[in-house]
């Protein structure tokens, strides 16, 4: 069940890190309400997973998917470069959070 916390975690962390960019300096009221719900589930759901899952893998696979899942969203709403190098380092960086699973108890 830790994995499925952190899994959604770091879906949360995607959320308010897009909420941040949205929210125009906190000047938006509703990206803001949005990055302090996604903010604080977020949160909720990592303590939740470092109950069961050793704290240092949790927090790497934790800021891995939202790395990962903001780089993108950056990519697709934002058309920031989706370049050979950055997809290589991002295919990596995936290979790294699956690579922690595996090895995790």
């Amino acid at each position: 069940m830790g994995w499925l916390y952190l899994i959604i975690a770091g879906m949360f962390e995607i959320g308010f890190t897009t909420c941040l960019k949205l929210s125009n300096n906190f000047s938006v009221l509703k990206w803001l309400v949005g990055f302090f719900i996604c903010i604080s589930l977020s949160f909720f759901l990592l303590n939740k997973a470092i109950q069961t899952i050793p704290m240092g893998t949790a927090y790497a696979v934790w800021t891995g998917i939202g790395a990962v899942g903001t780089v993108i969203v950056g990519m697709i709403l934002y058309k920031e470069p989706a370049d050979f190098w950055r997809l290589f380092f991002i295919l990596l960086l995936i290979g790294s959070i699956i690579g922690l699973k595996l090895v995790s108890k």
